[in-house]
Parts: C-alpha cells; structure tokens; sequence
C-alpha cells in the first residue's frame, strides 16, 4: 500500500515554499513542520522582505509550529527543509528538541554539518531527500541573480 504520507509528500510541500520564497526574489529555501502527518506550520525565507537576517525558513517554521502547538518544544514533530540547515537554525532547533529533521540537498559551506554543529542529542537527521529538485532551484537562481548584476 502506498503511503501518501512518506517523506517525498512532505518534501514536495517544503519545496512548494522555497518556490514561493523564489517567486519573492528571496533565496528559495522553504520548510514545514509535521506531527502526526499533518503539516503544522510553514515558512520559505523572507529575509530580504522582511529586512532580517533571521527570517530563514526553518527559524519562521519553528516560531509558527510552537504558536500552533502552545508551546516551545517540537517533541514528536519533523522538519522537512530544502536544504541543510545553517548553524543558526541548527541551534533553534536544538533549542526546540524537534525530534527528526529531514533535508534535501547539503550545503557544503554553510550547513550544520559542514560547520560541526550540533541538534539536539534526541534529535534524528537525514538527507537527501528530492535532493536534485532543491538544488536545481537554488542553483537556477543564483544564476539568475548574477546575470542581473
């Protein structure tokens, strides 16, 4: 039997929001939160709209899902983003105690896990999920960006 809540369904909806993010001309990166397969909270970053350095994906995901939930603690919640998460997002999830976060693609220079940061110990990480689709989208607007410039 086919399971139409596997990690590919979920992904699909994280890449939904970084096509969003894209569409706002902010890096495409986009995130949702799940417990008990049903999506929680969502976020794509905004820090060039909202003038922030903290709007990241996975940082407005986490802040939507605790409001959603009524507390800080994600226990029994998973993140899916497109991309690696960066250490400042790694220590909010940290802060969190989310319980899974699964990625799309790496970030070889700026991830958690290039940069040796920790999740919390509770915390499961995986990735590689519909990662071709989340890097593509990155690397199609980068490279729009810099024929504009």
């Amino acid at each position: 039997m086919i399971n139409p809540y596997d990690d590919a369904c979920f992904m699909k909806m994280a890449l939904q929001e970084a096509e969003a993010a894209y569409a706002k001309g902010e890096v495409p990166i986009g995130a949702v939160i799940v417990t008990k397969n049903e999506i929680i909270a969502r976020g794509h970053n905004l820090t060039e709209t909202l003038n922030d350095v903290t709007a990241h994906a996975e940082m407005l995901a986490i802040t939507a899902a605790a409001n959603f939930l009524g507390g800080k603690y994600l226990i029994d919640c998973t993140l899916y983003v497109t991309i690696e998460p960066c250490q400042m997002c790694a220590g909010a999830l940290y802060w969190s105690r989310i319980s899974k976060v699964i990625y799309g693609a790496r970030d070889e220079q700026r991830g958690c896990i290039s940069m040796g940061t920790k999740l919390h110990p509770k915390t499961e990480m995986s990735g590689g999920i519909m990662e071709e689709e989340a890097s593509k989208l990155l690397t199609r607007f980068f490279i729009e960006k810099r024929s504009l410039n």
